[in-house]
């Protein structure tokens, strides 16, 4: 690539293709505007064809070991890696989240960090590891953006189509999947090999202590119970309510089909992004769920129920969500709360100190963007590759050797038992979309957003495709 030419390539991977799609979607039409083509898809998929993308400039998702060997194989590349951090919104205790959710090699290859909000910022700030002088922007996340209100009538066709579906319903969002995942290996701890025995960490637990893992294993487990109480219940509290159980993206959604299975008014779904969920319903029940925050920026009435409590679970993981919701510690203060709602007596929960939390936590909520603060990091970053521009070490023979030696790893790493590399838990997160419905939401968020940039969409493979300015093709 020639010197003073700006890098105009961002590769945009997906990993839970119902929260995080249409924000990054959304982040690929910001990025167009300003003269950037996309690469959006599958995330095992994009590393695994690392190789063939030309020098670009990586928006990744995490800073944890399982991301350091690619990490170092697109830096020699040449390619530039930016990060936020998914669960950096509502997340563990700093000491917990450092060793869970940050390795020091890992982020030594990261130029930019994007953070949530000035919460996020202070706590990466306070990382014993982080290399001197690395930006931290605060940007907030393109996820927030739909939360805004010039944004929801994105979901609005969504909301109502729901709302004829199901009728007047009650949203339970569920986040066991430290205790309930997709697979038992994925949990805090996998099955015992014997009766009797320790059990051993599952792949939850990385980066915690003992102590701390078994404490959050038997709370977790105690509110999983609570909650496949609260069902039956809700049902028989609500008549006129359509009880709709929402798991975690990475849950089983077995025992909930086994509730469901027994009541007339429960149904089961992960379809599609929360959001015009919230639109819809007339209220949701969470504990410790980022929903709750979700909830509470859309003036949605949210109640966290916290029938069996552990103050240093609730407040010191699950503060933001705990805290900006109605608290509710036993089912008759849920119902009576929930009867309230239902009457039109109570609305969001409100007042100064939450609004001061949630803005603490939450950037961009007003003003530009935070898919349009991103975009102007990174186009400064393409600048900044272009006048430093480096020899990139791999021939074109040896670019594919290592795109061979990926696709072997990911390979043998999908056999392995709690592998998050097995196909089938990688279509649970990443089912994937035609291109035409790809093409279909593009012009819906430009339409949204008021965008008239001519872009165009191609698919590379069926779970990646590119996104580009009309006239400026992605160079492949």
């Amino acid at each position: 690539m020639a010197i003073g030419r700006k890098i105009s390539t961002l590769l945009i991977p997906v990993e839970n293709q119902v929260r995080e799609l249409d924000p990054k979607l959304l982040l690929a039409c910001i990025a167009a505007r300003r003269g950037f083509s996309s690469v959006i898809g599958s995330r095992r998929e994009m590393e695994m064809r690392i190789d063939a993308f030309p020098r670009s400039i990586y928006l990744s998702k995490s800073m944890t070991v399982r991301s350091l060997l690619f990490f170092q194989v697109a830096h020699r590349l040449g390619h530039e890696i930016i990060t936020w951090d998914e669960e950096a919104l509502v997340h563990l205790p700093a000491e917990t989240y450092f060793s869970r959710r940050l390795h020091p090699s890992a982020i030594g290859y990261v130029s930019r960090l994007l953070a949530w909000g000035e919460d996020n910022a202070e706590l990466w700030r306070r990382y014993p590891a982080l290399p001197t002088g690395t930006p931290i922007h605060v940007t907030g996340n393109p996820r927030g953006d739909f939360l805004r209100p010039e944004l929801r009538r994105f979901h609005q066709a969504e909301a109502r189509a729901l709302r004829e579906e199901y009728g007047s319903f009650i949203l339970v969002n569920t986040n066991f999947n430290h205790v309930n995942a997709f697979g038992p290996d994925m949990n805090l701890f996998k099955p015992a090999a014997k009766p009797g025995r320790r059990p051993a960490f599952g792949r939850a637990a990385r980066g915690m202590s003992r102590a701390y893992a078994e404490g959050l294993r038997d709370h977790k487990l105690a509110v999983f119970e609570a909650f496949q109480e609260l069902i039956p219940r809700l049902e028989a509290a609500c008549p006129d309510q359509t009880i709709v159980v929402r798991p975690h993206p990475t849950e089983n959604h077995a025992v909930y089909r086994r509730i469901a299975a027994g009541c007339r008014r429960v149904r089961v779904t992960n379809e599609g992004n929360v959001v015009p969920w919230l639109m819809a319903t007339r209220a949701v029940i969470h504990n410790g769920c980022t929903t709750g925050v979700e909830a509470y920026a859309l003036g949605v009435p949210a109640l966290s129920y916290r029938a069996t409590v552990n103050e240093a679970y609730d407040y010191g993981f699950y503060r933001l969500p705990n805290l900006i919701s109605h608290q509710c510690f036993d089912f008759a203060q849920l119902r009576d709360r929930l009867g309230e709602i239902l009457a039109g007596k109570l609305g969001a929960a409100g007042g100064d100190a939450r609004q001061a939390l949630f803005a603490r936590h939450m950037a961009a909520q007003d003003g530009p963007l935070a898919c349009e603060r991103i975009v102007a990091v990174i186009e400064g970053i393409g600048q900044q590759m272009a006048a430093c521009a480096r020899r990139i070490p791999f021939q074109r023979q040896q670019r594919w050797l290592i795109g061979q030696g990926l696709h072997a790893l990911r390979h043998v790493k999908a056999k392995l038992p709690g592998s998050h590399n097995r196909p089938e838990f990688q279509r649970h997160r990443y089912p994937g979309l035609p291109l035409e419905a790809l093409r279909a939401k593009l012009q819906k968020l430009q339409q949204t957003i008021g965008d008239d940039t001519a872009i165009d969409t191609q698919k590379i493979t069926d779970a990646i495709f590119t996104i580009s300015p009309k006239g400026c093709p992605f160079e492949g």
